[in-house]
């Protein structure tokens, strides 16, 4: 549904290590680099990090299961992420949404959730 998405970060280089080993266990990685900003691309579609003051969003990346879920928790944590919300099941959303979220270096919630049953 989404072509790309793009997000101002502060710190272009710190931004894209981050996002780097975060995003890499949901099957992205690094697609394009220009001097303002990264493209990293998956199957789905794109996002792009460019320097510029940040905004708040909040930015949910599909997972194809859980232990996905779980990875992309522990390799963006490992990098400087900051827990808002260990994986988990979240009922409240509904009875198989199962997600991680975490804040990045700019402060922005990022997040990997699995809709499937276990």
């Amino acid at each position: 549904m989404i072509d790309h998405l793009s997000i101002g970060v502060s710190d272009l280089e710190k931004s894209k290590a981050f996002y780097k080993e975060a995003l890499e266990p949901l099957g992205y990685q690094v697609k394009v680099e220009m001097d303002h900003g990264v493209c990293f691309g998956a199957e789905g579609g794109d996002l792009w990090i460019v320097k510029s003051e940040p905004s708040k969003i909040h930015l949910a990346f599909s997972a194809q299961d859980r232990a996905t879920v779980d990875q992309f928790y522990q390799a963006a944590m490992k990098v400087g992420g900051v827990d808002n919300g260990a994986p988990g099941v979240r009922p409240h959303y509904h009875e198989n949404y199962y997600g991680a979220f975490i804040f990045d270096p700019d402060g922005y919630n990022i997040e990997a959730v699995c809709h499937k049953e276990v």
